[in-house]
């Protein structure tokens, strides 16, 4: 009578289910690791770095290679910036700017994306193309572009409102004769421009993002709204909105991020820091620490303040969007 003899056990069948569940969970982690170190490097650092800065007194190079000490001044940068009244005037030109031109960005941005929902295939292709160019253009190509427009002897908005009649001219602005105007002087003015190029470069964005969610969005809902004999304005207000919502709402926290920080189009517009009433935080903190006699760090101190308001602007949007799933 022969005997069977059991083959020895290997590691892999001796893993109870329990421990190869642990080692398939750890799989994401492993696999989100050069990713975080990437950003650790690229962010996260420079970050720390800034952070860093902005509790020393740094007023020269050789501070930064190192050459000479950093003299700790704790909190002092913080309380000088927040201590002085032209910090409020930069917050609140930063925190009007950015509020018109979420609002304008994402108004426009949603009308001609519901135009591109409602046209064919054809044109709405032909239209999304035309619109992504302005996404496409670098913030600097567009932004020299849109002073060129406005330029006070050869632009083409100059030459526009020369061709106006002078009787028209003169009643509806008081002046006859656009050469040599001004348009970046007046801070109104100023801001109605910067206005123009960041919303210009920013709704295309808007446009494509809400075009995805509609098309995500059941046609029968739409259509049994119209048999109902809903408009189209209490359409998008009942169905399409309120299905959207987590798209409105992720798009309003980008749009606010880069509304805050717009640096680009304002510095090429203003032709450097030299315009102080118009300055907001991005380019009030690139004055202070580059700026002679530079303060690397109060310029470091506003930077960070900026990061902070951001901050708590997308943590005010995570709690409501968590809040929305525990309610749903």
């Amino acid at each position: 009578m022969t005997t069977l003899t059991q083959a020895p056990e290997t590691p892999a069948a001796r893993e109870t289910p329990a421990r190869r569940r642990r080692r398939v969970d750890r799989l994401p982690y492993l696999l989100l690791l050069p990713c975080l170190a990437i950003i650790g490097v690229l962010l996260l650092w420079p970050l720390g770095q800034v952070v860093a800065m902005s509790f020393f007194r740094l007023d020269n190079v050789r501070q930064l290679r190192g050459d000479r000490d950093w003299p700790w001044v704790g909190l002092g940068n913080y309380a000088e910036i927040l201590g002085d009244p032209f910090f409020r005037t930069v917050l609140r030109n930063t925190v009007l700017f950015a509020a018109a031109n979420v609002a304008l960005t994402m108004i426009l941005g949603t009308l001609v994306g519901l135009l591109l929902n409602r046209l064919g295939k054809r044109m709405a292709t032909f239209v999304a193309s035309c619109v992504m160019l302005a996404w496409a253009t670098p913030a600097l190509t567009g932004t020299i572009v849109w002073k060129w427009l406005f330029d006070d002897t050869s632009g083409l908005v100059t030459w526009l409102f020369n061709v106006l009649p002078d009787g028209l001219s003169n009643a509806l602005f008081g002046r006859a004769d656009w050469t040599g105007y001004g348009w970046f002087n007046s801070p109104l003015m100023f801001f109605s421009i910067l206005t123009l190029v960041v919303v210009w470069h920013s709704f295309p964005f808007i446009a494509v993002s809400v075009l995805a969610g509609l098309k995500s969005v059941p046609s029968e809902l739409h259509e049994a709204a119209r048999v109902d004999g809903a408009g189209p304005w209490k359409v998008f207000w009942k169905i399409t909105f309120p299905l959207l919502r987590p798209v409105f709402g992720i798009l309003v926290v980008l749009s606010t991020i880069w509304d805050f920080k717009v640096f680009t189009q304002q510095f090429v517009l203003a032709g450097g820091t030299q315009d102080r009433p118009t300055f907001m935080l991005s380019i009030y903190s690139y004055a202070e620490a580059f700026s002679p006699p530079p303060k690397y760090g109060l310029g470091a101190a506003i930077a960070v303040i900026l990061t902070l308001i951001l901050l708590v602007v997308t943590g005010l949007y995570v709690r409501m969007v968590l809040k929305q799933e525990e309610d749903a």
